[in-house]
């Protein structure tokens, strides 16, 4: 699923510190489990230590990409240039390497499904000890790993691959800052279609040369991201919401992505492409499926996007439409926010001997299978392992395969529970920064409409918000702000009798 990204900041203010408290009785609500039972963390702790690959790759000089201050680095990448093109090795964490089948860390995974997110605190799929140390991809230290080795053209297609499990050993652990500005510190044009590749003027440094690898990670991007146009595809880079307090007030502001990021998720991208194709090739194996957004979606987005003044073109296709979005912008990030409604519907397919109907995932704008976080999500356990067994003419493991469909169905329950949490949390965010403003009116426009509520977007904030009304769709109102409860994360509006709307 495609989560929205909310952060607490300045935890340690009453009015912040109020706020996580109430998202800690969400997760209570909602029965989440914050604590590992005593037996897994016992198991967890016993496994620290396990049976290496024989093939070493620990030579490579990996390196990992992550947000500030990550600790469970499920990647590792080294890139290089081959043949007018590129080579790509990228390393997964071989959870399963700590996770006997059937085990208490194993069961325990079944369970939660994968890893939770709240604006204060995350809820880990496995136990710290090997989420964020043993299995991890910390520098400096050997790591049994998935290690997915591509062949790139000069466009970013992919010419060749291979798939090993080895030990590696991560030199540097940075972040998208740092990347980023490691990339732009090197002279840069954006390459057309089709044109060559052409020299950078820094010298290849193959063995651990932080520059060089933003550089090369920068073009493969780029041209992956060309690709993903070119298929239609639509990436959404949604923006982290930050929340911040003062003076009894709350306040939320919206931090836009670093290209870094979106580079870095291309080769992610990449790579379950790759894996889905290698199951569909072995008539095994498990996808993640996502429908197009439905019409209705797209036209409530739309009218989201017209209300916050965005421009969007007739005929446009709404991926085009958000890789477009300024993120320098308020309205527009905040609108890239909102985005996730068009990206509903994800599920997963399990086929043994048949391909299955549905294969297609909208937003990738192909196969697609979930391969590169198992740290973070339970399948991607399950197809790391699919796919090696299939690109060695082996069958999956029975462990694997016959538990196929209830890893599909976990997951499935999972991405309900992630839903509620988030929904819960941004409902709990605006309700908290509208509170002291019970009273006010605003300008907004209506973007959805029932037999006796609509849903307004307000213009400033930029929340979307239900109205006491039946109001006209696209037609900009006047509302005011009648109830707020910070508790039950609630607010109601009703529209301004005579009052014009702001055009």
């Amino acid at each position: 699923m495609v989560r929205r990204h909310i952060r607490l900041v300045e935890a340690r203010r009453a009015e912040t510190a109020a706020l996580a408290r109430r998202f800690e009785l969400a997760r209570v609500e909602l029965g989440l489990p914050e604590q590992f039972p005593a037996e897994v963390l016992a198991a967890a702790g016993a496994s620290r230590t396990p049976q290496m690959p024989d093939l070493d790759l620990t030579a490579v000089p990996f390196m990992t990409v992550d947000p500030p201050g990550s600790t469970d680095l499920d990647q590792a990448m080294h890139l290089s240039r081959l043949n007018g093109g590129y080579h790509v090795d990228y390393a997964i964490a071989d959870v399963g390497a700590f996770v006997p089948p059937g085990g208490p860390v194993d069961i325990e995974a079944m369970r939660r499904g994968q890893t939770l997110y709240a604006p204060d605190r995350r809820l880990p799929l496995h136990p710290p000890v090997l989420s964020e140390d043993a299995a991890s991809l910390l520098p400096g230290r050997p790591r049994p790993a998935f290690v997915w080795r591509f062949d790139l053209d000069a466009d970013g297609h992919v010419v060749d691959l291979d798939l090993v499990r080895a030990v590696v050993r991560s030199r540097h652990r940075l972040d998208y800052p740092t990347v980023q500005a490691a990339a732009d510190s090197r002279p840069h044009r954006a390459r057309r279609h089709g044109e060559p590749t052409r020299a950078t003027g820094l010298a290849p440094d193959p063995t651990d040369d932080i520059t060089w690898q933003a550089v090369l990670l920068r073009e493969i991007g780029e041209r992956r991201l060309d690709l993903e146009r070119g298929r239609g595809g639509a990436s959404l880079p949604v923006p982290e919401q930050e929340i911040s307090s003062g003076n009894g007030h709350y306040r939320v502001q919206f931090r836009g992505t670093l290209q870094a990021e979106e580079w870095n998720a291309q080769l992610s991208l990449m790579t379950g492409m790759a894996a889905a194709r290698l199951m569909m090739e072995a008539g095994v194996g498990i996808l993640r499926t996502m429908p197009p957004p439905d019409r209705r979606a797209v036209a409530r987005f739309r009218r989201q996007a017209r209300a916050l003044s965005v421009a969007w073109p007739d005929g446009e296709r709404y991926g085009d439409f958000i890789r477009g979005l300024d993120r320098r912008r308020p309205a527009e990030l905040a609108l890239l926010h909102e985005a996730t409604v068009l990206f509903r519907g994800a599920g997963y397919s399990v086929f043994d001997g048949n391909r299955p109907e549905q294969v297609e995932h909208a937003a990738v704008g192909a196969p697609y299978a979930h391969v590169t976080a198992p740290l973070r999500r339970l399948v991607d356990r399950f197809g790391l392992v699919t796919c090696h067994a299939a690109l060695h003419g082996r069958p999956a493991p029975d462990w694997v395969l016959e538990r196929l469909n209830a890893v599909a169905e976990r997951m499935v329950d999972s991405d309900h529970v992630a839903r509620a949490l988030e929904r819960r949390c941004v409902d709990l965010v605006e309700a908290a920064m509208l509170a002291s403003r019970v009273g006010d009116e605003f300008d907004a426009v209506t973007i959805d409409a029932g037999p006796e509520r609509s849903e307004v977007q307000l213009l400033d904030p930029a929340v979307v918000a239900p109205c006491d009304a039946t109001l006209p769709l696209g037609v900009p109102v006047r509302v005011r702000l009648d109830a707020v409860d910070t508790v039950a994360a609630t607010v109601r509006f009703s529209p301004v009798a005579g009052t014009p709307a702001r055009a």
